[in-house]
């Protein structure tokens, strides 16, 4: 089994920033791919932005230039750094992670963008 622990959700004012972080702990082997989604209230759950264990990165278009995913594989951790946030931002961030043959979800960290 893998917990995914979610860290460093707030609130934060337009233009702000944040760094959201994922532990994984627990029973883990094939350690993959590693994600970031979020989902608003009345809004589908969109893919934020993915890094595979090469570090190959890939980003929704709206978060572009603004949000950066990173991994440490050493401490089976991913990590999402915000930028320049924006209200529409707003929603409930969810850890993914590819391990054990399966797609692994952490619990998601609250992300508020408001003045």
């Amino acid at each position: 089994q893998v917990q995914l622990v979610e860290s460093g959700g707030g609130l934060v004012q337009p233009g702000g920033s944040l760094r959201l972080s994922c532990a994984a702990s627990g029973i883990i082997f094939n350690f993959n791919g590693m994600a970031w989604y979020r989902q608003a209230p009345g809004k589908q759950r969109e893919l934020v932005a993915k890094i595979s264990t090469g570090g190959t990165t890939t980003y929704a278009e709206s978060t572009k230039g603004r949000f950066t995913i990173s991994r440490d594989n050493a401490k089976n951790t991913v990590d999402l750094q915000m930028n320049n946030l924006k209200p529409e931002d707003t929603a409930v961030y969810v850890c993914n992670v590819e391990a054990n043959g399966m797609n692994n979800w952490g619990q998601g960290t609250q992300v508020t963008v408001s003045s």
